[in-house]
């Protein structure tokens, strides 16, 4: 809900209610209402949320449980979080369905995996070998 949004929103970007308010042009029991869920904001000022959190209106306005987890911030703009898989015991996962939408990925694709010290990333191999490709031609481009 919006109001959950809110609270998480405001607490992990580490605003007080009153500088939220101040941010956006509205008075600080106004944004408090907000986050109790007696009112809702208009969709101009959501538009201002959505760019003081820097995520989007609607992330703003959706709550995601994550199994296992429970409520989750919204994702910040151009960022998803899909929730959460469980890996087989020979390491297959299976990709949520609006992950596999998004990025058009089908039954027999070849993703690449990459990680650093936090996690794991899959990029479709077309993907991968085009970035690699740029970089290499950058890379004969330059005089030794």
């Amino acid at each position: 809900m919006l109001k959950d949004n809110l609270i998480m929103l405001r607490t992990l970007h580490g605003f007080s209610q009153e500088a939220i308010a101040e941010k956006i042009g509205i008075s600080r029991q106004a944004y408090a209402k907000w986050e109790t869920g007696a009112t809702v904001p208009d969709i101009e000022k959501c538009r201002l949320l959505s760019e003081v959190y820097g995520t989007t209106i609607d992330s703003l306005v959706r709550t995601e449980p994550v199994e296992g987890v429970g409520m989750i911030p919204p994702a910040p703009k151009g960022k998803h979080i899909w929730g959460s898989v469980s890996v087989g015991d020979r390491g297959q996962i299976v990709i949520p369905k609006g992950a596999r939408e998004l990025f058009g990925l089908t039954g027999g694709q070849r993703l690449i995996v990459l990680s650093d010290e936090q996690g794991i990333a899959l990029i479709p191999d077309e993907a991968f070998l085009s970035g690699l490709r740029h970089v290499m031609e950058h890379l004969s481009e330059k005089p030794d």
